[in-house]
Formats: structure tokens, C-alpha cells, sequence
């Protein structure tokens, strides 16, 4: 076997993998998914999920194909700051940790982020935030359908369709299943083999080639890399920074597992799986410093990860790669699809279409909702609508124009929906023209800036929000009260 850029693994080794895997999560969707009794089983786990399995789904949530693979193309062109900027995104995890256990105490009956938007600062701004939250979410789906094609195709041959399609099915399949208890019982499972791998590659560069061997060649062939000032790298680590908390505080994903989680569970587990996170991308980054060293040619930055173990390990070190890599896919694919599909039949169905749907009623919506976020993710992704830099960095502007409308929301009992509204909008639209006049990489960072400034007009408001009214709203069997 020859091991290239276009290919580092046989396609029938990668096959047998991927049908080993996509057995398992199925057929674990499956035999969960007998002991869902009711809606509150099937979106939120019973919202009774244990430390170890709440630090391990918010860990391998946040493990994504970016993570396993962007962090050493990020390393590889921007240098120390790129898998630095990388692992900033340990910090929304974190700060959310103090924010999650203040939702399981608020609102110990909430099923959506959504929710308490809409009883915290009514319907417009409800509305303003779930046209960017589906935004973002269908634009986080997409490019995970995405990856899973484009990377299963560049390690294994394996054609974009094939891999894609499949990625797609399986997590849908399972999820529909099993809901959310499937995806946290794989996540754990897939938090163990991505921390596993990325553990062993890093360990045996490090061994095979060594931290002199590497600085000197980085200092030869490639010491921008080396340098701490590069202002792009500089720029990267500070968007990165607003980009990761925004996706972390607005969206459903986290939501849902703030009150998934047993009582006086969230902060520690988002608390746990920060600080254990953190490092990950600079450990999958550090890979990439040693392609210089080996002489490797990388025609393609994003391939740099397995070029690597492909040269040092052969065809272990490929096996390696694309399990870390289909289980990374898959942790963050199936959470999209449970919390974008909880985010649409409460927020949408139940709170604009069908006011007086049962439990029984959204169960079964649910369901379909799964199968048709699936089906839309694999159609867009077989499009290839936008590159994926290009589609996640775009949605960078509405996110983190959320950040300060959530926090101030939470934490300050003043503020009313026209300046959380209006700091939503503002932020966007000044994040979406820098995003177009000046790049990417400011997208984020100008975005929170903007809303930050109207948010402070909520603190001079003598508006007081009644903490009681989202512990005292039903929010099942029938209509919110």
C-alpha cells in the first residue's frame, strides 16, 4: 500500500471500519431508545444524566472533524497561535459552566434556549434569536455532512457520496432512535476513542521524532511559525475566541444538556470538560509541526495530520486517524440533530404552529423532524452550496452577536426585547459587513463588540424581570403558561 495526499488508508480497510461503527452506534440508538417512556426521556435524557457521561457528551460534542483535523491545518499555516487560538474554545465551555447551572436552577422544567428568550424578553427577540440559531444550527449540519464526506474521500479514496451519505444516515438513524440518550451513550463512547487516539499519535511523534529535531526544522524551512507576533495568527486567536462562546451560549446544543443534566451537575461537567478539552487541539496541532522535520510535501494544509502519522506509522497510524476522525464526525453530528430538532418542535411547532400539542404529538414530531433535518443536511451537503471555512466563519457574525443579549439576560434582572433585539441585529449586520470588507477573521470579534455597546443600555433600563416566571411556566402538556 502506498501512502499519499490522496489517500493514507485502503478503502476496504475503511469500509469495514465504518460498518463496524455505524453497527454499533444503530444498534446502541436502538436498545436505549426502548426505555424512552416519554418526551422528557426522548429530548432530554429524563434530565437526570450523571457527571461522567455529562463531561464526556459535552467533551465529544465539542470534538469536531475542525477539531481533529483544522487544529494541524490551523498549526500548519498560522503557526503557535493557530492551535493555541484553537484551544480558546475550551473558554465558552467554561464560562457556560457557571451560566448552565444558573438555567437548571431557573428553569428546572425548560426544554429550549429558545424558552427563556421568549419568556425573558418576548416574542420578537424570541424570533430574531431562533432565525439565527436555525441559521447557525443548519449551517453546523451542513458542514459536518460535509467533512464526512470530504474527509472520509481524502484518507480512504472512498468517493465524497459514499462517505457523506453515510455519516448522515447513520447518526440519523440512531438518533431517531435512541434521541438523546443515544447521543450521549455513543458520545462517551466516542469521547474514549478520539482522547485514546489523539493521545497515541501525538506520544509517538514526539517519540519518533523529537522536539529538537522539530525546532530546528521549523526554524530552517518554516519560522513564521515560530512567531508569536504573526498578526494574523494574533487577529485568529482573539475571533476565535468570541466565535467559540458565542456557538457555545446561544445554541440548543449546550441548552439541552444544561437541563439534560441532573440537579447541580452542568457547572461541573462543562466546568470538567473545558479544562479536559483544552488541550486536545494543541495536542492534534503539535502533529502538524513535525511534517517539516520529515520532509513531508503537503499539497493540502487540512491533510497535514495524516500525512504525518501515514509517514510515521504506515498503515497503523492511518487506522488511527480515520477512527479518531468518523468519531469525531459522528459526536457533534447526532447533538446537532437532537438539539436542532428540539429547538423546532418547541419553538416552531408547538409555539407557532400547534399551541396544544401533547407529549405524544411532539414526540412523533420530533421523529420526523429528525428524518427531515437528516434528509435536508444530505441534499445540501451533496450541493456543496460554500466551502466549509467559508460556511462556519459566515455564521460567526450572528453568533456571537448573541453572547451579551444571553449573558445580561441571565444575570441582570434589567433589559428589555428592544435592546436585546436590537443588540442582536446591530451585531450581525456590523459582523456581516466586516466579514465582507475585511475578512473572516473579524467577523466574530466585531459582531460581539457591536452588541456588547447595546447592551449596556439594558443596565441604565428600571425594567425588573421577575426571576419566578421561568420556574413557575409549564412548559409540556399543552399550551406554556
Amino acid at each position: 500500500m502506498m501512502l499519499n495526499a490522496d489517500a493514507v488508508l485502503p478503502a476496504w480497510i475503511a469500509w469495514i471500519i465504518i460498518a463496524i461503527f455505524s453497527a454499533l452506534w444503530v444498534t446502541l440508538g436502538w436498545w436505549l431508545g426502548r426505555k424512552n417512556n416519554s418526551l422528557e426521556d426522548f429530548m432530554l435524557a429524563g434530565r437526570n444524566v450523571g457527571l461522567g457521561f455529562a463531561v464526556a457528551t459535552a467533551m465529544a460534542t465539542w470534538v469536531t472533524s475542525n477539531t481533529t483535523m483544522t487544529a494541524p491545518q490551523l498549526t500548519y499555516q498560522l503557526g503557535i497561535w493557530g492551535m493555541v487560538g484553537y484551544s480558546l474554545g475550551a473558554v465558552g465551555l467554561i464560562l457556560f459552566a457557571g451560566l448552565a447551572e444558573r438555567i437548571r436552577r431557573l428553569m428546572p422544567q425548560g426544554f429550549t434556549s429558545g424558552d427563556f428568550i421568549r419568556l425573558r424578553y418576548g416574542n420578537m427577540t424570541w424570533r430574531v434569536f431562533l432565525a439565527i440559531s436555525l441559521l447557525y444550527s443548519i449551517g453546523w449540519l451542513i458542514s459536518l455532512g460535509m467533512a464526512g464526506g470530504l474527509l472520509v474521500e481524502a484518507l480512504s479514496g472512498i468517493p465524497y457520496f459514499y462517505g457523506m451519505t453515510i455519516i448522515a444516515l447513520v447518526c440519523t438513524l440512531y438518533t431517531v432512535f435512541g434521541g438523546l440518550k443515544a447521543v450521549i451513550a455513543t458520545d462517551f463512547v466516542q469521547t474514549v476513542l478520539i482522547l485514546t487516539g489523539v493521545i497515541i499519535l501525538a506520544f509517538l511523534v514526539i517519540d519518533a521524532v523529537g522536539f529538537e529535531r522539530m525546532h530546528e526544522a521549523l526554524q530552517e524551512e518554516r519560522p513564521m511559525l515560530l512567531n508569536l507576533l504573526l498578526p494574523a495568527s494574533i487577529m485568529f486567536l482573539f475571533n476565535n475566541l468570541f466565535f467559540g462562546i458565542g456557538e457555545i451560549f446561544h445554541s440548543n446544543v449546550w441548552w439541552s444538556r444544561a437541563f439534560a443534566f441532573a440537579p447541580k451537575i452542568g457547572k461541573k461537567a462543562y466546568l470538567l470538560a473545558g479544562i479536559f478539552w483544552l488541550p486536545i487541539p494543541i495536542v492534534a496541532g503539535f502533529i502538524a509541526l513535525a511534517a517539516p522535520a520529515l520532509g513531508i510535501n503537503v499539497p493540502s494544509p487540512d491533510m497535514v495530520a495524516p500525512l504525518v502519522a501515514g509517514k510515521l506509522f504506515g498503515l497503523a497510524g492511518a487506522i488511527l486517524v480515520f477512527v479518531v476522525v468518523f468519531s469525531a464526525l459522528a459526536s457533534s453530528l447526532d447533538s446537532v440533530l437532537a438539539a436542532t430538532s428540539d429547538l423546532i418542535v418547541k419553538d416552531i411547532y408547538k409555539g407557532h404552529l400547534k399551541r396544544k400539542a401533547t407529549d405524544k404529538q411532539m414526540r412523533k414530531a420530533s421523529v420526523y423532524i429528525i428524518l427531515g433535518l437528516g434528509f435536508m443536511t444530505w441534499v445540501l451537503a451533496l450541493l456543496k452550496l460554500a466551502t466549509l471555512g467559508a460556511l462556519l466563519h459566515f455564521t460567526g457574525a450572528f453568533v456571537a452577536s448573541t453572547i451579551w443579549p444571553i449573558t445580561f439576560g441571565l444575570l441582570y434582572p434589567h433589559g428589555k426585547g428592544n435592546v436585546a433585539t436590537l443588540a442582536m441585529f446591530s451585531g450581525t449586520i456590523i459582523g456581516l459587513i466586516c466579514y465582507f470588507t475585511i475578512g473572516f477573521y473579524v467577523a466574530a470579534l466585531t459582531s460581539a463588540a457591536a452588541s456588547l455597546i447595546v447592551m449596556t443600555f439594558a443596565l441604565r433600563q428600571k425594567n425588573c424581570f421577575d426571576w419566578h416566571t421561568l420556574s413557575n411556566t409549564q412548559f409540556n402538556n399543552g399550551e406554556n403558561k
